[in-house]
């Protein structure tokens, strides 16, 4: 699943966490959250959860939703 690498990067951004910081919370490597940052990387559904829970959101607040 692909989050939304804005969505991600703002929250995170507001929360004033660093990416080492947000590794630490949710057990992902800090280099694949970069990727996921730059929309170069998916999570799996545990860990969009992991992500959402770290920054205080749901899954749905990070989830790149398709356009119809």
């Amino acid at each position: 699943m692909r989050p939304h690498p804005s969505a991600i990067r703002f929250r995170r951004q507001a929360l004033k966490m660093s990416l080492a910081q947000l590794s630490a919370r949710t057990g992902i490597d800090r280099g694949h959250l970069s990727k996921v940052q730059t929309g170069k990387a998916g999570l799996s559904d545990e860990n969009i959860r992991r992500l959402a829970d770290a920054l205080g959101v749901t899954p749905d607040d990070i989830i790149h939703k398709e356009s119809t």
